[in-house]
């Protein structure tokens, strides 16, 4: 099995245990840490909009409790065309991955387009060591 397919095999996973009973939008994302372990994770929605939580903030999470720092590839799969990740995911997958890190673009039945986090992010917010987010 591919890298490629393990990363599908583990959104669709998660994605098939989205809580998304307000929208019925079930997302999946899997990520694969520099350390070569994959994490995945679903959206859970909450009555509270907007206080649910993204699949890929999922995966992040899991990644980041693990020990992992490093992000070196990205899944996303919905039953969409193209369901890229939203603007707050996207500042999250580039605080953890270098701009040519691989972001796949699924739908139900594989791949529909590839983008790395820098076309995704082009002018991401970036603080340098040291400086805080109110300097």
């Amino acid at each position: 099995m591919s890298r490629f397919d393990e990363l599908f095999a583990a959104a669709a996973a998660a994605r098939a245990n989205a809580y998304d009973k307000y929208s019925g939008f079930a997302v999946g994302a899997a990520v694969l840490g520099k350390d070569g372990k994959i994490y995945s994770g679903c959206n859970v929605e909450n009555a509270s909009f907007p206080e649910g939580w993204c699949a890929e903030t999922t995966a992040l999470g899991k990644m980041i409790c693990s020990g992992e720092r490093e992000v070196a590839e990205v899944l996303v799969m919905a039953d969409a065309a193209l369901c890229t990740p939203c603007g707050g995911c996207r500042q999250r997958l580039a605080e953890f991955a270098l701009d040519e890190v691989v972001v796949h673009i699924c739908d139900l039945s594989g791949l529909r387009k590839n983008y790395t986090i820098g076309e995704l992010l082009p002018a991401r917010f970036v603080l340098e060591a040291g400086e805080s987010a109110s300097a």
